[in-house]
């Protein structure tokens, strides 16, 4: 069995968040191929699928940075790791203290996808919410809190580093190991970073052990893709580790080879050299698009 598991902004999708047709040709042949592959992303499901759908996915996806595993073919929710809703309120109050308000991302009792917001203000906030259009999950409310039927997946801060770290570093005095926090600079906002909170089991490492055990397979057999600090728990445990070009030195320091640039098509790039290397063609110069 062959199993791979792709990050996709910076890693699979494109610097202006798409998915080249030779991705998607690559992709397709390698599950009607029999591979297991997948992708493991800090998107949400609607989010990447409006992005991805042409892939004709059948395996489990890891969302949310390993907070949900969910099954696209049956839309269900299959694990998943999440905040409730005292912490979670008690995470909104010490950033209501710093004059920051998250955006809340969250399951509901159907275990629908769910954001909530007060009245957004802030540049990068809006500038997040103008990038999904039309996207059924965003509601605001008047003051903002956890409902006590919803499984917090997220709580999400956009800003500024000045603006951020003070928060980031509060709650790590406040809750220690007890919750994940994760603070990256944003892809698509100029100068923008996002703070994120989530459960401790909410991360890439569990995420990808977890999808492991649903495809029957272990860690150690998996090649994963990645590029940001994000990625970093499933370079800690997999198998093979590939970087694309340009990723985070982090991220370079523990891969086990390196692959062209997401604009390049790197990932798929790769996974067709491995795939005619199975076969025993010869791959030439990083394949045909």
């Amino acid at each position: 069995m062959s199993y791979f598991l792709t990050d996709l902004d910076g890693t699979l999708l494109r610097s202006d968040a798409s998915l080249s047709d030779y991705s998607v040709r690559i992709l397709t042949q390698a599950l009607n191929e029999g591979l297991f592959v997948s992708y493991a992303t800090a998107r949400s499901y609607i989010s990447a699928h409006k992005i991805v759908s042409a892939v004709p996915w059948r395996y489990p996806v890891v969302l949310y940075n390993g907070a949900v595993l969910f099954d696209p073919a049956t839309q269900r929710v299959l694990d998943g790791a999440w905040l409730n809703p005292a912490t979670t309120d008690e995470i909104i109050g010490l950033g209501r203290a710093h004059g920051l308000l998250p955006l809340l991302f969250a399951l509901d009792d159907e275990d629908r996808e769910r954001v909530l917001h007060e009245r957004l203000v802030r540049s990068g906030e809006l500038q997040f919410y103008a990038s999904r259009p039309n996207d059924p999950r965003f509601a605001e409310v008047t003051r903002l809190s956890c409902p006590e039927t919803f499984r917090t997946l997220i709580v999400t801060y956009i800003g500024l580093w000045d603006e951020l770290n003070p928060l980031k570093e509060e709650v790590q005095r406040r809750f220690g190991d007890r919750i994940h926090v994760h603070l990256m600079k944003d892809a698509y906002i100029a100068d923008h970073y996002f703070l994120e909170f989530s459960d401790r089991l909410a991360n890439k490492k569990e995420g990808l052990r977890k999808w492991a055990a649903l495809v029957n397979g272990e860690p150690e057999v998996v090649t994963v893709f990645g590029d940001n600090l994000n990625d970093l728990g499933m370079f800690e445990t997999a198998g093979t580790r590939i970087a694309v070009a340009g990723a985070h030195p982090d991220i370079a320091a523990l891969s086990t080879a390196m692959a062209g640039s997401n604009d390049d098509d790197g990932v798929t790039r790769y996974l067709e050299q491995w795939m005619r290397s199975r076969s025993g063609a010869t791959f030439r110069d990083g394949g045909a698009p």
